[in-house]
């Protein structure tokens, strides 16, 4: 029989354990606690999880986890793995809640995302609720300060838990932007609580509400076709190349939820891409300055969708190049608005053997009480979608 339990906030001991741990022939623990015994493994969580499934009907373990076993925590993963009456789960208090007691804040209003031993964090998740709660490990402050880089520091006040339940505990406000990460042993169990201190906008943006230089904006009613087009799915990564006003990416992040790398070359639009980043309040988006090819190769991200509104014939040559860049079974679409552009894709697209559908797209407007007609200017659009490698 297995027993999950919490030790809750504080120090690396049993001491908050409200129950007689001398009947278990084994106790499991990281090499954290400071608890001594015969009978205690210091594991891994790789080797705890394998004594446990080995061992599960021939011993009464006991497995304790920092905080709560049912707080993003390596306990209920584990639990799943074994047969329901051989596993029992004694809670205690999250990080989390410890924070909420604290603070007088409703657990409702807080939305939780983890970086701890992480990269990439949801962002359905994050800065969505008026509360953002983040699990920490040393590079979640680095991390979030790349992710926040569009941000205003009066956008987000942030409040710090450092270890929480010690003696020595702190919950205090700090500038998360400006964060000198030196100041606290950030290997120390910390976490933090991030509050919205903006009104999300529309999902659906007006084009007005990009600041842009004249004509260098995909206008409302082709947005909505590109970003449906694109098929995009939350945590995507999406490179727009010739962003111009960074409209598109800007709208499949409100959308979407999608990771955003922006492309773009002249630096009157690329000040505008910045304010629009910025007002708009977009997350997890990189802004590369300069030809856009010239980045291509130096990139070791692996974007699932690709979208190209500009860059001109010198990116229109390297198609097989961001072919090769694309994820498995990821999207590629490419608009044109010039019949010289579009000769030139599909010549380097078809030597290529790339394989692809074009759809040709036109709107017609009308002023007045349709006496006046001002036609729109026609859009091709070729959508590319990667092919598994074949063995």
């Amino acid at each position: 029989m297995v027993t999950i339990a919490g030790n809750g906030m504080g120090d690396y001991t049993f001491t908050n354990l409200d129950f007689d741990i001398s009947r278990f022939d084994k106790i499991i623990c990281d090499s954290n606690f400071k608890e001594e015994a015969s009978n205690i493994l210091k594991l891994k969580y790789k080797e705890a999880k394998e004594y446990l499934l080995e061992n599960y009907d021939k011993e009464e373990i006991l497995y304790v986890v920092t905080g709560s076993p049912l707080f993003f925590s390596a306990g209920t993963i584990i639990a799943k793995n074994l047969p329901k009456d051989r596993v029992k789960i004694v809670n205690n208090t999250s990080s989390k809640t410890y924070m909420c007691e604290k603070l007088f804040i409703s657990e409702t209003e807080i939305d939780v995302v983890s970086l701890h031993g992480r990269v990439d964090f949801d962002l359905q998740n994050f800065l969505q609720n008026k509360y953002t709660f983040v699990l920490c490990d040393k590079f979640t402050i680095a991390r979030l300060k790349s992710a926040l880089s569009f941000f205003k520091a009066k956008s987000i006040t942030t409040t710090i838990g450092y270890k929480l339940g010690f003696v020595d505990e702190k919950i205090e406000e700090i500038n998360l932007l400006q964060f000198d990460e030196k100041s606290l042993d950030l290997s120390q169990p910390f976490v933090l609580l991030i509050k919205k201190e903006f009104e999300s906008k529309n999902i659906i943006s007006e084009d007005v509400e990009f600041e842009t230089e004249r004509g260098m904006i995909t206008k409302k009613y082709k947005r909505q076709l590109t970003l449906q087009n694109l098929d995009l799915e939350p945590n995507n990564l999406l490179w727009d190349i010739g962003a111009g006003s960074g409209s598109c990416a800007i709208e499949a992040y409100k959308r979407y939820k999608v990771k955003t790398t922006l492309f773009e070359k002249n630096e009157t639009r690329v000040e505008f891409i910045k304010h629009n980043l910025t007002n708009h309040y977009v997350v997890n988006t990189k802004l590369l300055v300069g030809e856009a090819q010239e980045h291509f190769n130096s990139l070791e991200e692996i974007p699932q969708r690709i979208f190209v509104g500009g860059g001109g014939v010198e990116v229109i040559k390297q198609l097989p190049k961001l072919y090769e860049k694309l994820d498995k079974k990821g999207i590629m679409l490419i608009n044109a608005i010039t019949l010289k552009h579009l000769n030139l894709m599909l010549t380097v697209l078809n030597e290529a053997s790339i394989e692809y559908e074009i759809h040709s797209i036109s709107l017609t407007t009308y002023k007045g009480k349709l006496d006046l007609v001002e036609p729109e200017r026609q859009l091709f659009q070729i959508k590319i979608k990667k092919q598994e490698e074949e063995n």
